[in-house]
């Protein structure tokens, strides 16, 4: 069964179980707003609702696979108030949160640019598969933003100290990289992704799925720097101030007028 979803969602369920959630806004490089950011995180927790589903599979349409954050709905929310701008932000929190704490098993299947928030759905799944030619950037620095709301899940993957690097530069990382790091846990060739998460499919079908749910249940109480007390609240101020800020609008009005801003005099290039 395939259903479409008018926030550019699509659901495909396939046999033995397995649900394929693809992002499907490609000629937005599948950049995620509030409307899809609602859309997903209803669809994740019916889907979590739902016994007869054994693994998720988080897809993108398209050449890449998120770009991250829409740009002009980031814009619009500088104009917002400062109680519907943490509110907004705690509903990025939230998805996180719903993919990151799934009861079912998640792959990640990913191609292209993962930009941005992209980087934090990723890492909320608990397998991620990419292609060879895949680039990845935690890009919000260049933006006047910080990547507040995917902090928690980025920084567990890939660790503190690797998190200070890529966080502070910006900079673009390959396949190769995103797995030493622990972004991914494997890449392949495009053509061979598909082969790849049935590989993992067939092999998640073989667990228990009450089993699987426990053990992730107890890997959430090892270790989630999110469930730290106040951790939502913290990272949703924190993104919310950085959108109204001077520099934060500054940093949006520049990549839109396709120009530096003000604190770069280098015309160096633009994040995706």
């Amino acid at each position: 069964m395939s259903t479409e979803t008018p926030t550019g969602l699509s659901l495909n369920l396939a046999p033995g179980g397995i649900a394929w959630v693809t992002l499907n806004r490609p000629e937005k490089r599948n950049a995620f707003d509030a409307g899809i950011i609602a859309g997903l995180t209803r669809m994740l927790t019916r889907l979590d609702q739902d016994d007869s589903v054994r693994v998720v599979v988080l897809a993108a349409a398209g050449k890449h696979f998120s770009a991250g954050a829409d740009l002009h709905w980031m814009k619009d929310t500088a104009a917002m108030s400062k109680a519907d701008n943490e509110a907004d932000a705690l509903a990025l929190a939230g998805l996180m949160a719903t993919l990151d704490q799934l009861s079912k098993p998640t792959i990640a299947r990913v191609q292209g640019a993962a930009f941005g928030g992209a980087l934090g759905l990723i890492c909320c799944c608990d397998i991620a598969i990419a292609s060879d030619q895949a680039r990845f950037c935690l890009s919000e620095v260049k933006l006047g933003l910080a990547p507040a709301a995917i902090s928690p899940y980025v920084v567990r993957a890939m660790s503190h100290r690797q998190a200070r690097r890529y966080m502070l530069t910006a900079e673009v990382f390959d396949a190769p990289q995103a797995q030493a790091l622990g972004v991914i846990h494997e890449q392949a060739p495009e053509s061979e992704l598909d082969t790849r998460v049935d590989h993992h499919c067939r092999a998640l079908l073989q667990g228990g799925p009450q089993a699987q749910a426990a053990c992730k249940d107890l890997l959430q109480q090892l270790d989630n720097p999110a469930h730290t007390q106040g951790m939502g609240h913290l990272t949703a101020t924190t993104i919310a101030r950085l959108r109204t800020s001077a520099e934060g609008q500054e940093g949006l009005q520049a990549f839109f007028d396709k120009r530096p801003p003000d604190w770069r005099d280098d015309g160096g290039e633009m994040p995706v």
